[in-house]
């Protein structure tokens, strides 16, 4: 991608939207694809403790995985990756690059984990906010994050901060050190860089706003035709199937609950009662949304290092070598088992009164919810390493009277994943939960041991909290497998990535407005995926992970062509581009791009593209074997009872390559009269065909409740724990048949470089109108999601703006940043009285509103000397104004007892956080 070069060094915070989005070099505002830069003051500014951290807060990118929003991805191994979602349309829809070079995924969809990219060497990040597929190939639909590392550093610098929440929480640290020089008589160069970063992260929910119990829930007196909302979102609404301790769910001893040492109670339910939800009565002893992770706790580790070597004017080569690690652990939720554990009546547990009522009533079983408060939350630790080998020349020659200059590549990119949960077994539940006394002894003991007295089973009692010993709780986590014993579920996979191209760029000749440039290349590329998971993963013998090992592997040749010809001198231009890709799994795809600027005056100049891209189907998506994770839904079958199933997830070979048509139209101001101010507004239009999607467990069952035969034979039914039928498991596949779009405009000022109060001071500003975003899969009319914020939908608007202020040694900026006003569901119908029929698409609600965010950052420097070195103290503040977040009502289906009360994909969720730090320049 071209530098930045000159232009960038007058911006002040934020860097302004420039237009490079090319592999032929150009400055400024001259070619027709939009770029965000960040560059490194505006990231000092922010002190991340991750980059990622920063780039999620550019208007642009929206509903990125971050370790905060998938504390729920443990099947999946997903947990605690940091992807860029730029767009909201998907971080596989996003191509991140290191110096414009590809980096292996970090799991089987192919999304690139930033946590694994050397960090503290990056001179600045680069945002293409365009389909750019013909320019930097498959995959970057949506647009480009291409990182840019310092290859030039001379000297020794030295970066250590660390920081907490205004809560005493949350402690992190990180310490970077980074050294080049120069070698052989300036010939060569040697560069080296190591970043480590500690996270504390927080375990259980310690803030206020998640304690008022608010949910959603069905509404216990709504009829078609009685004019009430389906759908309450109150607050005070705790489950009325499952408690910590366990409750009796069915049978006249309905409400019975148990306390500390297994003491029976009468739970008072709620005035507002719909299992398995209520309002009121005990509903604080009820809320199960606590034994979540706020923040994971991250432990990070990277190597950069770079030889280069000019071995004459026109010759230079180099080898790179990058390392990084990354371990996140973190709590996904309680053990749920919502009204679906059966007790026979001579469960050797059950308390004599309650035994004595059961056999006074003829109860010969009931039925027992329970979060199951003697086991531990379930937890997820993964590891991930990548490492990195390149090894490349670059260097010009003279052709026809023309200079070219040329890069030759070879990488070889793999990532090591280890994936691990703390979840029980499914068999060892079952069979401790089938306690007896054993009538040779009195001991309490399974049934089973009275036939197979060797098999080891401990009894496990989940009527109350403190009842089990440690013994048992170790019994139900253990499974024996041909590895030995397992405490869990475990995978290890390996990602592999090789990458061999050559780039040609050069301007062989001129015409009347300029010269022509050219610029082409070739590039083949293999990526390959292998693994190894336990042996009870394979049969689905765990609660959660029950990781399944991946083997697939495809290869891909691409060829592009790209141009820039100067129609106009100063005033019209075109940039156009070609690829040729070929895919060993799906065959040949052609992609494009035309652009063009056009300047009709100096303070003017408009720009628009048309472009084709392309994604390729991801291993995940090709290769899955299908993986098991325990999910819950609402059976409309059944009154929408919620019921646990198992749901399966495969992938699909026969996927081909996704193709998205991307139109974009932009206007850049620069006026003469007021020369330190720039504007640029760009829109965009991207309609993604064939795009790869499975449809949700929740809407499949909805869709076969309405007679689709094809959703229904997705679906398998048994026997419940009462003898009536369940859903027992839902499977999941992609396919090529959703249409996506998607339109908005990018918006940005900057004026910079102001004389006041003895200093500079300059102003910046981004922001993104999310116009349309649709998703429409053929069965149901699609629906605008832009203003859905409950979820990964973007706000109608997002917005970032900086003012910075410079005075000699001092530096300060205040930040305001933030998002608009949305709903749960832009389909939904409000109202009290009065409501027409609710259905699956348009449910009626008594209310739909949630509060955007306007978050305040403040950043102080101080530059003095020490000793014979530079060095700069900071300060920064994150969330000045501890604002709370906006409270997101989840529910009632799936698994919505367990998430906290605000969507982290938006929001801030710590509260105000302080970051203190030490830069030093030798």
């Amino acid at each position: 991608m071209g530098a930045q070069e000159s232009q960038d060094a007058e911006e002040a915070a934020l860097e302004n939207i420039v237009v490079t989005g090319t592999r032929l070099a150009r400055s400024g505002y001259d070619t027709p694809t939009p770029v965000t830069v960040l560059g490194a003051e505006q990231m000092e500014a922010d002190a991340p403790q991750n980059v990622a951290d920063i780039v999620n807060q550019l208007p642009s990118v929206v509903g990125s995985m971050t370790p905060n929003t998938a504390n729920l991805q443990i099947s999946s191994g997903r947990a605690g990756i940091n992807g860029i979602n730029l767009r909201s349309l998907g971080q596989s829809r996003t191509l991140v690059l290191l110096n414009g070079r590809r980096l292996p995924g970090a799991s089987n969809d192919g999304v690139v984990d930033i946590n694994t990219v050397p960090q503290s060497l990056i001179e600045r990040v680069e945002v293409v906010t365009g389909g750019a597929s013909a320019v930097y190939g498959s995959d970057a639909v949506s647009g480009v994050i291409n990182f840019i590392m310092d290859t030039d550093y001379v000297g020794i610098k030295a970066d250590l901060s660390g920081g907490m929440t205004t809560y005493g929480d949350d402690d992190t640290l990180r310490a970077t050190l980074t050294a080049g020089t120069e070698l052989f008589d300036g010939r060569g160069h040697f560069i080296a860089s190591v970043d480590l970063a500690d996270r504390e992260g927080i375990f259980g929910v310690p803030r206020s706003w998640n304690n008022g119990g608010n949910f959603s829930m069905f509404n216990p007196d709504y009829t078609p035709t009685g004019g009430q909302p389906e759908i309450l979102r109150l607050s005070q609404v705790g489950l009325s199937t499952a408690l910590g301790n366990g409750i009796i769910t069915n049978t006249a001893l309905r409400g019975t609950a148990f306390g500390p040492g297994g003491m029976p109670y009468q739970f008072q339910f709620g005035s507002v009662l719909r299992d398995p939800w209520m309002q009121g009565g005990d509903w604080a002893d009820a809320q199960a949304n606590d034994k979540v992770t706020l923040t994971p706790m991250e432990k990070r580790q990277s190597l950069f290092t770079r030889f280069s070597y000019q071995f004459n004017d026109n010759v230079e080569g180099y080898l790179e070598y990058s390392n990084s690690e990354y371990d996140a652990r973190g709590w996904c939720c309680s053990q749920f088992n919502v009204a679906n554990i059966s007790i026979q009546a001579d469960n050797a547990f059950i308390p004599e009164t309650v035994a004595t009522q059961m056999a006074t009533l003829g109860i010969t079983e009931f039925r027992l919810g329970s979060m199951n408060g003697d086991l531990n939350p379930i937890e997820s630790s993964n590891n991930r390493g990548a490492e990195r080998y390149s090894a490349g020349l670059a260097g010009s020659f003279d052709m026809a009277g023309s200079n070219w200059s040329y890069d030759l590549y070879a990488q070889h990119g793999v990532t090591n994943t280890t994936e691990f949960a703390r979840t029980t077994n499914r068999d060892h539940f079952a069979m401790a939960l089938d306690a007896v006394f054993d009538p040779a002894t009195g001991q309490i003991v399974c049934r089973s041991t009275l036939t197979d007295p060797n098999n080891g089973c401990k009894p496990y009692n989940p009527m109350g909290v403190g009842v089990n010993s440690q013994a048992t709780v170790d019994y139900l986590y253990r499974g024996t497998g041909t590895e030995g014993v397992l405490y869990g579920p475990k995978r290890e996979q390996k990602l592999t990535q090789k990458v061999y191209a050559i780039s040609v760029q050069g301007a062989p000749f001129s015409v009347p407005a300029g010269d022509v440039s050219l610029a082409f290349g070739f590039e083949h590329r293999s990526e390959e995926i292998s693994g190894v998971a336990d042996s009870i993963s394979a049969n689905a013998g765990w609660f959660n992970g029950n990781y399944k090992p991946m083997f697939g592997k495809y290869t891909v040749n691409e060829a592009y062509f790209e141009t820039i010809v100067p129609i106009i001198e100063n005033r019209l231009e075109f940039n156009g581009a070609v690829r040729a890709t070929d895919y060993s799994t799906s065959g040949n795809v052609t992609t494009w791009k035309a652009g063009v600027t056009f300047s009709p005056v100096d303070d003017i100049r408009f720009r628009t593209t048309l472009s084709r891209d392309i994604r390729a189907p991801g291993l995940g998506e090709l290769f899955e074997g299908g993986g098991a994770q325990t999910n819950s839904v609402s059976d409309p079958f059944n009154n929408n009872e919620t019921v646990q199933f198992l749901g399966i997830i495969s992938g699909n070979p026969d996927l081909k390559p996704e193709e998205a048509d991307t139109f974009g139209f932009g206007v850049v101001l620069e006026p003469s009269f007021l020369p330190k101010l720039r504007m640029s507004a760009d829109y965009y239009d991207i309609e993604i065909s064939d795009a790869i999607g499975s449809v949700g467990v929740q809407s499949i069952v909805n869709r076969c409740f309405e007679g689709n035969q094809n959703f229904c034979d997705a679906i398998t039914r048994g026997i419940g724990p009462l003898g009536t039928e369940v859903i027992t498991e839902v499977r999941r596949n992609p396919f090529n048949y959703v249409i996506v779009k998607a339109q908005g405009v990018d918006l940005a000022a900057n004026y910079g470089q102001i004389d006041m109060w003895g200093g500079d001071l300059s102003f910046s500003g981004i922001a993104t109108h999310y116009i349309k975003e649709t998703s429409d899969d053929g069965i149901t009319e699609p629906t605008n999601s832009v203003g859905q914020i409950a979820g990964t939908s973007p706000p109608d608007w997002v917005f970032r703006t900086t003012a910075m202020f410079n005075r000699d040694a001092f530096t300060a900026s205040l930040t305001a940043r933030g998002f608009s006003d949305g709903v749960y569901d832009n389909n939904a119908i409000v109202c009290t009285s009065g409501c027409p029929v609710s259905t699956s698409i348009n449910r009626t609600v008594n209310t739909n509103d949630i509060d955007g965010a306007l978050y305040f950052d403040l950043y102080s420097a101080y530059r003095f000397d020490l000793g014979d070195a530079d060095a700069e103290a900071y300060f920064v503040i994150r969330n000045l104004l501890n604002d709370d977040p906006a409270t997101i009502h989840n529910g009632p289906s799936g698994v919505s007892h367990q998430l906290i009360a605000a969507n982290p994909a938006l929001y801030d969720l710590l509260g105000t956080v302080f970051k203190f730090g030490l830069r030093v320049n030798f």
